[in-house]
């Protein structure tokens, strides 16, 4: 079987001095990465802080 391409949702965190940070955990689905910014947006955060979801592509392959 040839090889599909699926997206994998990051964290990522971006500073006001232009640094970011790449959180180690995915997600599977941008409803699940949404989810998990409301969360933490409940949290106070510092001023110029930014948080988004990226995707990434993950080649699965079907063989089995």
């Amino acid at each position: 079987m040839a090889p599909t391409t699926a997206l994998i949702w990051y964290l990522v965190i971006a500073g006001p001095q232009g640094g970011m940070a790449l959180l180690p955990s995915s997600f599977d689905t941008r409803e699940q990465c949404a989810a998990a910014i409301a969360e933490y947006q409940k949290q106070p955060t510092p001023a110029g802080w930014s948080i988004q979801c990226v995707p990434s592509a993950s080649f699965l392959s079907d063989a089995q």
